[in-house]
This record gives structure tokens, sequence and C-alpha cells, in this order.
């Protein structure tokens, strides 16, 4: 069994920060892509950052230069630092895991319960 447990969200004042953390535990052979993604009500899920185990980056152009990403290979751990937050990155966000538990085995994506961030303005 695997479990993705996020922490870190809250309520922040605009142009505040906030800093997410997510581990992944369980029977874990190996994580490929581990990332955050988000949900405002009444929007569908979008991606936020997402880092390979090589370490390539990918952010949603709204995030850019305001989040980075970051990731603890050892740990199973991702990182999301969140500055200069703004009313509109108000939502759920979710830790998502790309792994597999054996070698053989497929990759398959798992996700957190979800954090709330709440921003203020």
């Amino acid at each position: 069994q695997v479990q993705l447990v996020e922490s870190g969200g809250g309520l922040v004042q605009a142009e505040g920060s906030l800093r997410l953390s997510c581990a992944a535990s369980g029977s874990i052979f190996s994580i490929n892509v581990m990332g955050w993604f988000r949900q405002a009500p009444g929007k569908q899920r979008e991606l936020v950052a997402t880092e390979t185990s090589g370490g390539t980056t990918n952010y949603a152009d709204s995030v850019k230069g305001r989040f980075t990403i970051s990731r603890d290979i050892a740990k199973n751990t991702v990182y999301l630092q969140m500055n200069s937050l703004k009313p509109e990155d108000t939502g759920v966000y979710y830790c998502n895991a790309q792994l597999r538990k054996c070698y053989n085995c497929n990759f398959y994506d798992y996700w957190g319960q979800g954090t709330q961030v709440t921003v203020s303005s």
C-alpha cells in the first residue's frame, strides 16, 4: 500500500508565502515524477509544478517565478515553496507521484488527500 501525505497548507494574506510538503511511503520501488496539482472551487484540477527523478522541472505559466518545486529523492518527499501568493492561487493542492512497486512493475499515479491553501486579498 502507498500513501502520500501532504502538509503545510493554510490561510495567508496576498504576497505571503507557504511551503507545502508531501511524503510518499509504503511499498515503493522507485518514483519517476512527483508534483503538485490544484483545484479551485468550480474549476478542473490543474498542474502546478512537477519534477522528474532526474531533476527536470515543469511549471504552470501562472506560477513561474513565484513557486519552486524541489525533491528529496532519498526521503520520497516533494516540496512546493510558494511566494508572492495571490488570491487566485486559492484551492486544494494535491500531491501526485508516478511510481512503481517493483522493478518490472508498471508506473501508476498516486494522489494525496489534498491540503487547502487560501490566499486573502
